[in-house]
């Protein structure tokens, strides 16, 4: 049987969507390892399309609030959509702003929340951790979230690890930076802003085959996101190999083999403002 192909999907906020296949459940694994306070009050810095801010106020009960912030007014419309569709949509707040200078009030949270945002080359991070510790209030919580590995190609580990040594596979860092400046190292960016009992967690989400529509056209987003431009770095046949198993038009992706089976993981780090 012909298996449906994905499709290309070009819009910041449907990828975003279409990724919620293979983020949802890590998120929320994310958000049960914080245990958030019932009745808190918290901030989503860089909401994006507002998928955590429905899953945090989930998590914070009907008594609690999130402020879900991004900079993007295209996004605040579908993080509108999807808190309005949520079963805590009376919990979740939005409003538009930049992360570099929050227009919030200080010791103004219980806690403070970044997914896939801050931390993110070329993002210096210290300035924007300092906001977030600026709007919590002493003894909050300021959490980080953030992609940190994946394998994608199961049987093909030269062609992979050829395509994380190019200038698109080991973003969100950038060739040049300075090695403190690798999302890994965030423990040290949280004790230089200054917050104290500092914990990181290495979350793993998977899919494997027969894949659901939803996690393939997930599978999709994710290949169109992690290597593009990779041509120029690779060798023809790397180049022959890549356009054979990781587009979506070709009848050999990888993501259609019967016995496909992929991983990625995120990494939390937290800390707790000082006082």
């Amino acid at each position: 049987m012909r298996r449906r192909r994905g499709s290309s999907v070009s819009d910041a906020a449907s990828r975003l969507a279409v990724m919620d296949a293979l983020r949802e459940p890590v998120l929320r694994a994310a958000i049960q390892a914080l245990d958030l306070s019932r009745g808190s009050r918290g901030l989503d810095a860089g909401c994006g399309i507002g998928q955590p801010s429905v899953l945090l106020a989930e998590a914070v009960g009907s008594g609690g609030r999130v402020t879900g912030l991004d900079l993007s007014p295209r996004l605040l419309v579908k993080a509108k959509d999807n808190a309005e569709k949520g079963s805590s949509r009376a919990g979740v707040s939005l409003t538009a702003g930049d992360i570099h200078r929050l227009p919030l009030a200080s010791n103004a949270f219980d806690w403070a929340w970044s997914a896939d945002c801050v931390g993110y080359a070329p993002l210096e991070p210290l300035p924007l951790l300092r906001e977030l510790v600026r709007v919590v209030k002493p003894g909050g919580l300021v959490a980080i979230l953030a992609w940190s590995s994946e394998t994608l190609l199961p049987g093909y580990p030269l062609l992979e690890a050829r395509l994380r040594a190019t200038a698109a596979g080991v973003s969100p860092f950038a060739r040049g930076k300075r090695p403190e400046l690798h999302f890994p190292r965030l423990l040290g960016w949280l004790r230089a802003a200054g917050l104290v009992d500092t914990t990181v967690h290495t979350l793993a989400g998977g899919v494997h085959a027969p894949l659901m529509d939803d996690q393939r056209d997930a599978l999709v987003a994710l290949f169109q996101m992690r290597w593009p431009g990779v041509q120029a770095e690779l060798a023809a046949g790397d180049w022959a190999e890549f356009r054979r198993l990781c587009l979506p038009e070709s009848d050999e992706f990888i993501v259609y083999h019967a016995d496909y089976y992929a991983f990625f993981t995120y990494s939390l780090f937290a800390g707790r403002v000082a006082g």
